[in-house]
């Protein structure tokens, strides 16, 4: 057939193949070079020279040097020319590629045509001229079309071609059985060497298993006996674990170079199977110590440097390796030093390797040696020579534990380990972590010993230098091991003890005691809490057994000294036990410097060891094998669990130290209470060995105690202690113990002192003091050892306990009294010795808790609260401590505590936070401050301002008065304001009847007194009456109740403060004097209408006027306050208001009224005509309730009862049931109202644009502001709001004619309206009355549209339902305004232009509430001038979207809606309130205009009390306005 014709791409095969060159076909004619290339081939040649120059030219001549330098540089020359040469011409090369490119174009479509041309000519030439169609095979066609098959192939194919069919698998295995037997009978009947006895025949090969040597497999390939074997496979199983990195040792080329040595050999050879065993076993024998030796080397040169070396190596044959080369050189006994050689057995060559040491171990031992580390799986080194160092050092340990036992006998040694440690007990008994551990350096062979519980032992350096040299020193360091060993132990025993050990004590003349020898037979232990004892502890070896120590204790006293003249005082108390109170200023010290303070031995005292450890309770035995155990004296010794101690414990010396350092304080205590000549019984062991305990038979009067008190620094005296007070408290107290605790937080010790009582006098509620064992335990401080202020407190105590009992003893004899119904008035809680806790009030829950101060040598008292109350003694708690103490009466105290609680419980309830916006914005003003002036006097202050005196009296009744007046003189007091209508205020809550009931029981008891007093409770200093005991009944011989007749008692001494005013009722007689205790005659006939005039006293002074009590001592109801001042003082000051006071007819509550005339022309204004009364009897007329508004008339006081001064402080909903807000007491609304009364007069003062008018009637403020007159008065009904009344004046008409701008009526009464509900609401703010001032002083047209935005406010329904937001007219500053401070004035006007606040909240939709309701607070400013008004924004600030939408809205009323002539302020919030819409915000065309619930958004929490939406969050759906009907439902779109 004719080749197939090939493209004319392709490769040329004729002569023009290789024309154009590979990769070039389309590329131009020449070959090319980059010019980068080019330019590092010229650098490489250049450095390639330059580098040859310098290499040779050292070895020339100069001249030649030169010649071959100018030779380089000419050439180098020419050759950067070129290249020179050549980048220049590179700038214009783009024209001769496009030229090349072109030429080379032209020269592949010029070679294509003519390769082309010459293929077309010889296939017409050759190809063609032998080309014909073959005959077709037509039979052959015909047999395959027709069979499928073709059989007409010459048969020399089937022969050479096709392979015989393979045997059968039955066939195989009769072959391979047969084929076993062959080599069975081979191996029985040839001669089989002893090394190849293990073998195995399967599947026609046998396989020789030689271990740690090789595996070799063998077959025969006949059954003839001149068969060769026929080696099949080979195994080297030597491996280098270590080194080899897992890689075989022998390349598969070795093996078959070795398969084919040995099947060489074994054709006909006779003994073919030993010639294969001697081959392979030479060869593995040989690669075996190979790698023996290539570990070593490797072994020295990364860890074991020069401890090992390889002193002889011969392939194939040996090597031998040395080691512990360091013990060859320095031991003389070792010169042949230590080697061992592996090498192969040179008599018989069947024989593995061998291991031969030197010096020589045993066979046992070297045969162990050579099958761990060589005739093993692993062949190693490593472990030839560490076994090798192992048997050794047991070797060696072993000979060191015989020189050992022979001076330790009775020892158990333990030799074991790996690698090897012999430990030596030092002690007996003695932990393993205490024996010496000694070892064998396995580098080096030296000897190593250490003990592993201390391994700083100093004493190891000398051990391990006698080992490894002489060792005839070796029992004497031991024995100085076992002391420091036994040093170490004294250390750990003491570690958890308040002692220290030292082996030195820096004495400056060394004691003649030989026991304070240098040396280290003894401890001296140092005890932190007695730095003047110490204890030296001898240490001795026992003489039968080394091992075991025996311990000797002394007691030392030493002393500081800095010179051999300088002791200190304890050398001349030697024999006290006492420890220094004050430590030396430089304690001793141990170290290597020179000591700044030395120790002098001043006593030693030796301990019996068998009594010291052999107490009352205490039995320290030694038990076999040296165990010890503390035991006491009872339970059964059968069943009892045995303490064992750890070895380093010793139980001796723990025992000696705690005895001392715990006995050591009791017997320095002791000696402090002997001194102070108070009895004890010394110190004893309590049963059963529980402590230690110091009993004390008594203690002495608390007066005779200590010098302290004697001189008493406050100036307090001390209550006298009667003699059968203080027998009976003896006669309660059954012991007194002292006992040592510690405190298990801090590891600090405390005395605990136990007080044990019989009962107590006064019979408690609480559940642990029903029996009669009482049990009083104090603890003191024990870390100072400052004895004496020990004793100091624990007597200081012991005053507390007196004190207090002998103030108990006398109130249990009152509490037993039936007739004082003291039981009905307190609860007695607890009384434990130390404290008293009293309960009292209504349910007896608050609680008084009493107890002695010995710091300020007076009782305290302490007040809590209860569960549902609070105790309101606690702001009188220094006034009736310093009751208590004068007066040293607890019965008094609770009486005054019963009758005081209700009243003071209502004052407590009265506000007493602190107030902003008062003064100024941002300066805080207490709204009520109570300040206590006696048990039963407190002065209440309302904003700093004004000032009410109450004064707590019995019978359920408490008397108050302005503050404001001097209770001494006619002046005022100059930080408080008069409360004006104070009086009328109090008078509509006095209860006539409770009064009067009051008065009548005090007349029938007590008769009339001459003199009127003051009790002693007038002031904070004022003390009359208490050196006589006069001001209470109880302190008087006869125990009488409250309402005791004729009381002795109750005559008093002239009071040493100014006396009450006269009296209508005394008799005509001179007023004594204010020093003299006289009286006049009682009955004197005649009853004069006025007393003497008192000089002193111009004006009232609030007196008593109850029964006889501890808060009103007074014992006649007629020493009331007398309203009247003298006629001398109204003689000389006719100007004054108390002229026209008349003291005749006054009817003051419960005072008598008497028919008689007026001494005076000037009536008083109360004064109305009474009835008249026969004879003497006092009878009372109906009592006038015309309040007073004289401004003085608050300084008389007023008497209310409990319930009234309950219903005074008690926070209750505002009267005017329109005003809402928080709920406040009715004096607090009182006085809010005066006080805005008196800020409105004030502004009116300062405001030009306001004329005040005046008023005669009192108490109304009257001004006039451009046409309008407003009158402002309290409400009459209750005095607790103020109410503005506003009318127009008759004004003349303008000059045109025309009549002026006024209101309406309607306008007017929301003026009023929003004054009463939002200005002088609370809470009360001056800035919100002096902002509706402004509003007030505003042209008339602006007036009206404020008027008009105030109806919105209270009234948002009388614009139907158009409006979609709610307003509020802020009259103060918003928290969220940003732009003048908070709390200001809502209002300002400046140059002609008004700056106000409105806060308005989007009227909720769709089911929504006020609380998810938007709120804006908008700062809006209207110009006077060009009546536009707009929103403030500040160009720095960014303002809100929201915001941004009412100043646009605003902007387009401006531009659009204003109308001329009408002021634009209402309409342009109308329009805000009507058009404003929020982004998002999409209402529906029909919503209900409803009230808001809920807190305001962005509104004042506090400030903003009277916002129309806060009104509807509190009350729900009520109505926006306070009294106006709900809105309808807008009908119409907004």
């Amino acid at each position: 057939m004719a080749p197939a014709p090939q493209p004319l791409e392709g490769k040329f095969q004729g002569p023009m193949a290789g024309y154009l060159p590979s990769g070039q076909e389309g590329g131009p004619r020449m070959n090319t070079i980059s010019l980068a290339v080019l330019i590092d081939f010229i650098i490489q040649r250049t450095y390639h020279d330059l580098t040859v120059l310098a290499e040779l030219l050292p070895r020339k001549t100069d001249m030649e040097r030169k010649i071959e330098i100018y030779n380089f540089s000419a050439r180098t020359r020419q050759l950067f020319i070129r290249l020179i040469a050549l980048v220049k011409w590179a700038n214009s090369v783009s024209k001769v590629d496009k030229s090349a490119n072109i030429m080379s174009f032209l020269d592949k479509q010029n070679m294509l045509f003519i390769e082309t041309a010459d293929m077309l000519a010889r296939m017409s030439r050759e190809t063609l001229i032998r080309a014909r169609l073959p005959n077709f095979h037509i039979p052959a066609a015909v047999e395959v079309l027709t069979t499928g098959t073709y059989n007409r192939l010459p048969t020399c194919i089937r022969e050479r071609i096709v392979p015989p069919d393979p045997i059968t698998p039955a066939e195989k295995k009769q072959t391979l059985l047969r084929l076993n037997q062959v080599i069975q009978h081979r191996l029985v009947t040839g001669k089989l060497m002893p090394q190849m006895r293990e073998f195995k025949i399967k599947n026609g090969r046998v396989t020789f298993e030689i271990k740690h040597e090789f595996n070799v497999s063998l077959t025969v390939m006949g059954d003839g006996n001149n068969v060769p074997w026929r080696l099949l496979d080979i195994d080297i199983l030597v491996e280098d674990k270590e080194t080899g990195d897992g890689k075989a040792l022998v390349h598969q080329l070795q093996v078959n170079y070795i398969h084919q040595l040995i099947q060489a050999r074994l054709v006909e050879n006779p003994n073919a199977l030993s010639e294969v065993y001697n081959c392979l076993h030479y060869f593995c024998q040989s690669l075996q110590l190979e790698v023996l030796y290539t570990q070593t080397l490797r072994l020295s040169y990364e860890r074991l440097d020069d401890n090992i070396n390889v002193e002889e190596y011969v392939p194939g044959v040996k090597i031998t390796v040395s080691y512990w080369r360091e013990l060859t050189s320095k031991d003389s006994k070792s010169e042949l030093g230590y080697r061992l050689t592996v090498q192969s057995d040179p008599n018989e060559i069947g024989r593995p390797l061998a291991v031969v040491h030197v010096p020589s171990l045993g066979a046992k031992e070297s045969a162990e040696v050579a099958d761990r580390a060589v005739r093993s799986d692993h062949l190693s080194m490593e472990r030839l020579i560490v076994y090798t160092v192992y048997i050794r050092s047991v070797s060696r340990l072993n000979d060191l534990k015989l020189e050992f036992q022979s001076f330790l006998k009775d020892v158990d040694f333990n030799l074991q380990g790996t690698p090897a440690i012999l430990t030596v007990p030092v002690l007996s008994p003695c932990l393993r972590a205490e024996q010496v551990h000694i070892t064998i350096d396995t580098h080096t062979g030296m000897l190593r010993c250490h003990v592993p519980k201390h391994l700083d032992c100093p004493i190891m350096p000398e051990m391990q230098t006698c080992l490894n040299g002489d060792r005839s020193k070796l029992q004497q360091i031991m024995s100085e091991l076992r002391f420091w060993i036994t040093h170490r132990r004294c250390e750990k025993t003491l570690q958890h003890l308040p002692a220290a050990t030292t082996e030195t004590l820096p004495f400056l003349t060394l004691p003649d005691n030989p026991l304070m020898q240098p040396g280290r037979h003894k401890v001296y232990v140092k005890l932190h809490r007695h730095p003047n004892v110490i204890i030296v502890v001898q240490l001795k070896e026992k003489a039968n057994t080394p091992n075991e120590m025996e311990y000797t204790f002394h007691l030392g006293f030493v002393a500081y000294q800095t010179t051999e003249t300088d002791i200190t005082a304890e050398e001349s108390q030697n024999t006290r036990l006492v420890s220094s109170s004050h430590p030396p200023s430089h304690p001793p010290t141990v170290s290597a410097e020179v000591p700044k303070v030395y120790t002098k031995l001043l006593r030693l005292i030796e301990f019996d060891t068998f009594v010291a450890t052999h107490g009352p309770g205490t039995d320290v035995d030694e038990l076999p094998p040296h165990k010890r155990k503390s035991t006491g004296d009872l339970g059964p010794p059968a069943k009892q669990q045995k303490t064992i101690y750890p070895a380093y414990f010793i139980p001796e010396l723990a025992h000696v130290i705690a005895m001392c350092d715990e006995k050591i304080p009791f017997l320095n205590l002791a000696q402090e209470l002997s001194r102070r000549e108070i009895p004890h019984s010394g110190l004893q062991v309590e049963a059963n060995a529980a402590s230690l305990v110091l009993k004390i038979l008594s203690l002495p009067m608390p007066t005779q105690q200590t010098q302290d008190q004697k001189q008493n620094p406050t100036g307090v005296t001390l209550p006298t202690i009667e003699k059968t007070v203080m027998n009976d408290l003896m006669k309660r107290l059954l012991s007194i113990s002292v006992r040592s605790q510690m405190n298990k937080s801090n590891q600090i010790r405390n005395w605990g002192v136990e007080f044990v009582f019989y009962s107590t006098p006064l019979q408690s509620t609480h559940q642990k003091e029903q029996g009669n064992r009482r049990t009083v335990y104090l603890a003191y401080e024990q870390a100072n050892h400052d004895f004496v202020k020990t004793v100091d407190e624990l007597l200081r105590d012991w005053s507390k306990i007196v004190y207090l009992y002998n103030l108990v003893f006398n109130f249990s004899e009152h509490v037993k009294n039936k007739r004082l119904n003291l039981a009905d008035m307190v609860s007695v809680k607890s009384y434990n010795y130390l404290n008293l806790l009293l309960g009292y009030g209504p349910k007896k829950e608050v609680i008084c808790n009493i107890y002695w101060c010995a710091q300020t040598h007076g009782f305290r008292l302490v007040y809590v609260g209860g569960i549902s109350a609070v105790n309101a003694h606690s702001m009188m708690r220094d006034q009736l401590a310093s009751h208590l103490n004068r007066q040293l009466n607890l019965t008094q105290v609770v009486q005054i505590l019963h009758e005081t609680y209700n009243p003071l419980s209502s004052i407590s309830k009265l506000p007493i936070i602190p107030l902003l916006g008062i003064p100024r914005p941002q300066v805080p003003i207490l709204s009520f401050c109570i300040l206590p002036q006696s048990p039963c006097l407190i002065r209440l202050t309302y904003q700093a301002i004004y000032c009410l005196e109450i004064r707590m009296r019995s019978g359920r009744l408490a008397s108050i008065r302005d503050g404001a007046y001097s209770r001494f003189d006619r002046n005022l007091i100059d930080e408080f304001t008069p409360i004006q209508g104070l009086k009328g205020f109090l008078l509509k809550h006095v209860d006539e009847n409770a009064v009067y009931r009051g008065r009548s029981q005090s007349e029938d008891d007590n008769p009339p007194s001459p003199l009127g007093m003051e009790d002693n409770y007038s002031g904070p200093g004022s003390v009359s009456g208490a050196g006589a005991g006069g001001s209470s009944p109880f302190t008087s011989g006869g125990m009488r109740g409250p309402q005791s007749p004729r009381d002795s008692g109750l005559r008093f001494p002239a009071p040493h403060t100014p006396p009450s005013s006269s009296n209508p009722h005394t008799p005509a007689s001179p007023h004594p004097s204010a020093n003299s205790g006289g009286g006049s005659n009682q009955n004197h006939p005649n009853f004069n209408l006025t007393s003497p005039p008192a000089h002193h006293m111009p004006h009232p002074s609030p007196g008593g006027l109850m029964p006889s009590s501890p808060l009103n001592p007074q014992p006649s109801p007629h020493m009331a306050h007398s309203p009247g001042p003298n006629t001398l003082y109204m003689q000389g000051h006719q100007d004054s208001p108390f002229t026209a006071m008349s003291p005749a007819n006054t009817n003051w509550p419960g005072s008598p009224s008497m028919p008689r005339p007026s001494p005076r022309p000037g009536q008083s204004p109360e004064h109305k005509p009474s009835g008249s009364s026969t004879g003497n009897t006092g009878t009372s007329s109906a009592m006038s309730r015309v309040p007073s508004n004289r401004s003085w008339a608050g300084a008389v006081p007023t008497l209310l009862t409990h319930e009234a001064l309950e219903t005074l402080c008690r926070p209750s909903p505002h009267p005017n049931k329109d005003i809402t807000g928080p709920e406040i007491s009715p004096l607090e609304r009182f006085l809010g109202c005066v006080f805005m009364r008196r800020m409105l007069q004030r502004h009116i003062q300062g405001d030009e644009s306001i004329t005040p008018l005046n008023s005669n009637e009192p108490g109304m403020v009257l001004f006039k502001v451009d046409g309008l007159q407003f009158q402002v008065m309290l409400n009459q009904v209750h005095m607790e709001s103020l109410h503005l009344k506003a009318q127009h004046l008759p004004t003349p008409p303008t000059p045109d004619g025309k009549q002026p701008f006024q209101l309406s009526a309607d306008d007017l009464l929301v003026l009023e309206q929003f004054f009463d509900l939002r200005v002088v609401s609370p809470p009360y703010r001056p800035n919100a009355m002096t902002a509706f001032c402004r509003v007030l002083s505003c042209p008339g047209q602006v007036l009206k549209d404020f008027v008009q935005i105030m109806r919105l406010d209270l009234k948002p329904e009388v614009m139907g339902d158009q409006l979609k937001w709610a307003l509020q007219f802020c009259m103060r500053v918003p928290p969220s305004a940003a732009i003048i401070p908070i709390g200001t004035p809502g209002i300002y006007i400046c140059k002609l232009k008004i700056l106000f606040f409105l806060q308005i909240t989007r009227i909720p939709y769709k089911g929504k509430e006020w609380k998810d309701s938007p709120s804006l607070l908008l700062p809006m400013v209207y110009d006077l001038t060009s009546n536009i008004t707009q929103l403030v924004e500040r160009r720095e600030q960014v303002q809100s979207p929201a915001m941004n939408a009412a100043s646009v809205l605003l902007r387009r009323f401006t531009e659009f809606n204003v109308q001329h002539g009408q002021c634009s302020l209402f309409p342009a919030v109308l329009d805000l309130l009507t058009n404003l819409q929020l982004p998002n915000d999409v209402p529906p065309p029909n919503q209900n205009i409803g009230p808001p619930v809920g807190q305001v958004v962005g509104s004042s929490p506090n400030p903003m009390m009277h916002s129309p939406m806060q009104q509807m969050g509190q009350m729900g759906p009520s109505p926006v306005g306070p009294g106006y009907p709900q809105m309808t439902q807008n009908q119409g779109p907004q």
